[in-house]
């Protein structure tokens, strides 16, 4: 079955598929702002699209998934953060960037494709605006700033249904960030794309045909999306809390400047919650990947737990949730253990469909609750019966369970070899069957020189390590 997910601006489930000739899937999710540690709220999203870019790949083939994430490292938390420590913005960017790369390495998501950043990114960003300057839909503030005109694009408010709400003055929802600068602005529902230099800024500040500044927060993902997967997109995801204002304003500015559709399709995934309650520093239950392991959970304890839970409903995150999670983690790595003892190196077959119904509860909207339900009575079924697993169904197991899920056990991450020697053993096995016998002893002198080994059966092939 085709992958399916709920599309926030449709209000329906939808198919995802490539909208462009190249068949290439297009996929952009908003990424973090480098100021401070991700906390497990920002990654229970950032696993949420792990998933779904691995769902993509075994979907359309890892050469047509293209997948963008962005950092934010200009804005200003960041040049809050960098003005109180006393040290220039791209130190500290950096260290957060790594600090959140070191996380996402340890929860094992994948990298994306690309990971651009507002600052490598401010002559994309200044020259959309004057696009939007010289098409009417922005316009030059008395201090030097540029905001976006609203009411310049009659469809503002489609993702959000934010007109619903009564756009107005003194409205909540329509002033989060908004209303700052509202003096400046000749609606209090435009927003900015370009800020004007302040002397709070300080040296973080770029030259443009408006005077020095920097840009607004919503143009830096459009540049970004629009330099690196063009004028539309395939799919646009994050967190619930990016749906309005952020992901409303990147629809109007990229719309009015590219004069198409932004993207064809969006995700958002609910917040989480921490013993029933919003996350917050001042009740003492906003934690950090590194607040968890120092308690000794793991991080794959941590991934299984952001799992548990349907993306588009609140997960309720406890201690006692990461207790289920634990000894989840243990049966799933005692299964392993015995399967990877028969076949840890064997025979590379196509999997079986022993676990069809776990990828197919997660290509039916990310259903994790019923994948995992899934997964456990397939596991369940094969133990009552092991003397029929087979070759094929390990295969299945590994698919849905590491390169879908996502979840690192132990002796399967060992076993699997690097994608070039995969790649060389498939064109040298396609060889093979078509009776190019010397292109195939071409191909395993190639394997031998890598330092693998690769040992034909009769319905597939086995590789293994070279002792050294």
């Amino acid at each position: 079955m085709p992958i399916r997910l709920f599309d926030s601006l449709a209000r329906e489930t939808r198919e995802l598929k490539p909208s462009h000739a190249d068949g290439v899937f297009r996929f952009y999710n908003c990424g973090p702002t480098v100021y401070a540690p991700a906390h497990i709220g920002n990654f229970r999203t950032f696993v949420v699209n792990d998933v779904i870019r691995r769902l993509l790949e075994l979907e359309f083939g890892p050469d047509k998934v293209k997948h963008v994430r962005n950092l934010t490292d200009v804005d200003d938390k960041t040049i809050r953060r960098s003005r109180d420590e006393k040290r220039p913005l791209a130190e500290v960017t950096k260290q957060w960037t790594d600090k959140f790369h070191a996380d996402c390495t340890a929860l094992n998501c994948l990298p994306p494709h690309v990971e651009p950043t507002a600052t490598g990114h401010i002559v994309e960003q200044v020259d959309m605006i004057d696009v939007l300057m010289k098409k009417g839909n922005a316009y030059r503030a008395p201090d030097g700033s540029v905001y976006f005109k609203v009411s310049s694009f009659s469809e503002y408010g489609k993702l959000s249904r934010v007109k619903e709400r009564e756009l107005q003055l003194g409205s909540s929802f329509a002033t989060k960030p908004q209303a700052a600068d509202a003096d400046e602005k000749e609606d209090v529902s435009d927003f900015a794309l370009w800020k004007a230099h302040k002397d709070d800024d300080g040296e973080n500040a770029w030259e443009s045909p408006w005077g020095r500044g920097r840009p607004g927060w919503h143009i830096e993902c459009s540049a970004m999306s629009k330099k690196h997967l063009g004028d539309t997109i395939d799919l646009h995801s994050g967190g619930v809390d990016l749906l309005f204002p952020h992901h409303e304003n990147e629809i109007a500015q990229s719309e009015c400047c590219n004069g198409t559709q932004f993207a064809h399709h969006w995700y958002h995934s609910e917040h989480l919650l921490v013993d029933g309650k919003k996350m917050s520093k001042s009740l003492g239950n906003l934690y950090t990947l590194d607040d968890l392991k120092a308690r000794r959970f793991s991080p794959q304890t941590v991934r299984y737990t952001l799992l548990m839970g349907h993306p588009r409903k609140q997960l309720n995150f406890t201690f006692d949730s990461l207790y289920s999670a634990e000894s989840a983690l243990g049966k799933l790595n005692a299964f392993n253990d015995k399967v990877s003892a028969i076949y840890g190196m064997s025979l590379r077959v196509p999997p079986s469909n022993k676990f069809d119904a776990v990828l197919d509860a997660l290509r039916d909207d990310l259903n994790f609750p019923s994948a995992l339900g899934e997964l456990f009575v397939a596991i369940k079924q094969i133990e009552s019966n092991f003397s029929e697993f087979s070759c094929a169904d390990f295969f299945a197991f590994k698919q849905a369970v590491t390169s879908v899920l996502g979840f690192s056990l132990p002796g399967i991450a060992q076993e699997v070899p690097p994608d070039i020697i995969t790649a060389l053993a498939e064109k040298r096995w396609a060889a093979k069957k078509a009776k190019d016998f010397k292109g195939a002893d071409a191909l395993r002198a190639e394997l031998t020189a890598a330092g693998w080994s690769m040992l034909d059966g009769k319905d597939g092939y086995k590789l293994e390590p070279l002792k050294k």
